[in-house]
């Protein structure tokens, strides 16, 4: 028994030991109280900028425990700063290779932030742990950090920062990102809530050009917009099921018809490679004549022609299956043989949807 407690003692001393060396570990004297565990970017040399002993944050040269160990307490000194953000003053200079900025609080409190803040950002330039990562100029910044100086010194009130590159590409980038800081000073919340373009490489909203495909893409409905890096990319091999039933103004091409050209288009030109894609499309409702043919569409409604014709048949000739409820169609006053050869009259609206999702089609409803 004797023996245990000794080993025990021996153990609590070498804890204690391990916890105040810990404490102590960074560049700068301890600022604040203990919070529990202590964790940082490195247990190096120095005596640690805070917060305190046996649950302080060392700043220190070592290795450290990395960026998830500091990510929460990062995001809560930055919404703390937006929060406050109208009363920080920040003001930019810029040189040949990068940017000088000040940037500084009358209030004591948050003048801290600001200076904590900086130093924590500087650590993670010097050490590439990434931060704010869906933001594009700031991915684009932690790409490069191994041509980045920054060296900051702290003001009364705040912090100045020097931050440089030899390269102009990523002195170009170091711009950009100060102006977006200014943002945040100005702006707050506004402003961090937005994506920011790498310099050079705004993206322009272009018309997607259709790739060659055996199948004809929609060229003169439903234009689209290719986005090859966005997330969600359309996924071969998906089955979607429209219920089309709203209508429009019969002189007019029906908007929801115009919508199915461009759900193939999405398919086929919008992402980063053309995707197969079964579509079939259940008519109904106000949406069960726009299938007439010509002669039974002008005699309904006063028309020279059926202004739908030419959209469904190119949805027709890019693979779409066409259906109009049976029902529908009969009781509006028309009959099977007044439909368009290439769409089918169906029993129904309900067992043509009951039936493609039993096969594994996925429902959207085109409604009003």
């Amino acid at each position: 028994m004797k023996t245990i407690t000794k080993g025990c003692l021996f153990t609590l001393l070498a804890l204690s030991m391990t916890t105040l060396a810990i404490a102590q570990g960074g560049p700068e004297k301890g600022r604040g109280q203990g919070r529990g565990q202590g964790f940082g970017p490195g247990f190096g040399q120095g005596q640690g900028r805070g917060p305190g002993a046996g649950q302080g944050f060392g700043r220190g040269a070592g290795a450290g425990h990395g960026q998830d160990d500091r990510h929460n307490d990062d995001h809560e000194v930055f919404q703390y700063l937006l929060t406050n953000h109208d009363k920080i003053k920040r003001t930019v200079k810029e040189l040949p290779d990068g940017v000088e900025t000040l940037t500084e609080s009358d209030v004591p409190e948050i003048a801290d932030k600001i200076k904590e803040h900086t130093e924590w950002m500087e650590y993670r330039i010097k050490k590439t742990h990434p931060i704010r990562m869906r933001d594009p100029l700031f991915a684009e910044i932690f790409k490069h950090t191994d041509k980045i100086k920054m060296h900051h010194e702290d003001t009364e009130k705040g912090v100045r920062v020097v931050e440089t590159s030899d390269d102009p590409y990523v002195a170009k980038l170091i711009k950009a990102h100060a102006k977006v800081v200014s943002g945040f000073v100005e702006r707050g919340f506004a402003e961090a809530m937005k994506n920011h373009p790498v310099p050079g490489k705004e993206v322009i909203a272009q018309t997607a050009p259709m790739p060659a495909r055996s199948t004809a893409a929609i060229k003169n409905y439903g234009k689209v917009t290719r986005l090859p890096d966005a997330a969600q990319q359309p996924k071969s091999g998906s089955k979607i099921c429209v219920d089309l039933t709203a209508g429009g103004d019969p002189a007019k091409l029906n908007p929801g018809i115009e919508k199915i050209a461009r759900y193939v288009n999405l398919y086929q030109g919008a992402g980063n490679e053309p995707a197969d894609v079964n579509i079939a499309v259940v008519l109904h409702g106000q949406a069960t004549l726009t299938v007439l043919n010509a002669d039974a569409y002008a005699k309904k409604y006063g028309t020279e022609d059926n202004p739908n014709f030419d959209c469904l048949h190119q949805l027709h000739e890019a693979g779409v299956e066409i259906y109009v409820c049976g029902q529908s169609l009969i009781s509006m006053g028309s009959k099977p043989e007044d439909v368009m050869v290439f769409a089918d009259t169906a029993v129904s609206a309900l067992t043509s949807i009951v039936n493609l999702q039993s096969d594994g089609y996925a429902y959207v409803p085109l409604g009003k």
